[in-house]
């Protein structure tokens, strides 16, 4: 049996799509949504009824809160799946090149607590910055300005459709990618003037202290002010344009076709928001 986390967000929520009304497949949610297990890795004791009977465990990241936060979650997981037999955990990660990183160490903790555990198999699904990730980063102001600090970087970013075409593909065939560690980062590296010109829009960067400013008066969460900062500065100073990982994962696991386009996936999403 299949079980699937988090299938109440945006990535594992796409996953459940794909995996809806298949034969050994169960779906967890923290709120227990109809049709899913309860599984809320803030409260344990819910962990072991989820994880009864499962072989394989598809362990999409619980992050958004700071690292010791999220760094308990995912033990609360491991443990619980070591605990009820699971045998092969399958695990979205960040992409190599993310390092730099605000949000980067709690992936990188459950990369090593997977590799410590003497009862699992793993595979590790180092997953690129979505494609529709840049519509909070790099959409236009009510000027029609990206302002966005980005200087002349650039990002490969990853649809998040083909991500969980990836993960689907990998979940529900384990055996075949036990242990190995994939990076899954786009292959066409976006810059800000073409996001901006995408749009119709001019390209207008300002500083970092300046989006630190903004991001610290929207109303986000404290530890959400460095993790978009900090993107903001590998992007610019050239640490996320995909030079810096192993090349040819994600279109090997997509069956050989081509990614999607993610400049048109951003260009989409930027529209969305704005009819929504």
């Amino acid at each position: 049996m299949l079980l699937v986390t988090g299938v109440s967000g945006a990535l594992g929520s796409l996953v459940a799509a794909r995996l809806a009304g298949r034969d050994g497949v169960v779906l967890g949610s923290r709120a227990g949504l109809p049709g899913t297990r309860r599984l809320d890795f803030d409260a344990p004791e819910t962990l072991p009824g989820a994880f009864a009977g499962v072989h394989t465990l598809l362990l999409v990241s619980a992050g958004y809160g700071e690292d010791d936060v999220v760094v308990a979650r995912h033990e609360a997981a491991i443990s619980a799946a070591e605990a009820a037999g699971v045998r092969h955990v399958v695990y979205t990660s960040l992409s190599g090149d993310g390092d730099h990183l605000a949000y980067a160490l709690p992936h990188r903790w459950t990369e090593r607590r997977l590799r410590r555990s003497t009862t699992l198999d793993w595979t590790i699904l180092r997953n690129g910055l979505y494609a529709e990730f840049l519509t909070w980063i790099a959409a236009p102001d009510a000027e029609h300005r990206v302002t966005g600090p980005l200087g002349a970087g650039r990002l490969a970013a990853v649809a998040r459709e083909d991500l969980a075409d990836v993960a689907v593909s990998v979940a529900t065939d384990p055996a075949a990618h036990r242990n190995r560690v994939y990076e899954l980062v786009g292959e066409r590296a976006l810059g800000g003037a073409e996001l901006a010109a995408a749009l119709g829009a001019v390209y207008a960067p300002g500083t970092l202290a300046e989006a630190r400013a903004a991001l610290a008066a929207s109303g986000a969460e404290p530890f959400q002010v460095p993790m978009l900062t900090s993107t903001y500065s590998a992007i610019a100073h050239g640490f996320l344009d995909g030079t810096g990982v192993e090349e040819g994962h994600l279109r090997a696991l997509l069956g050989g076709r081509e990614p999607r386009d993610a400049l048109d996936v951003f260009a989409r999403a930027v529209r969305a928001a704005r009819e929504g």
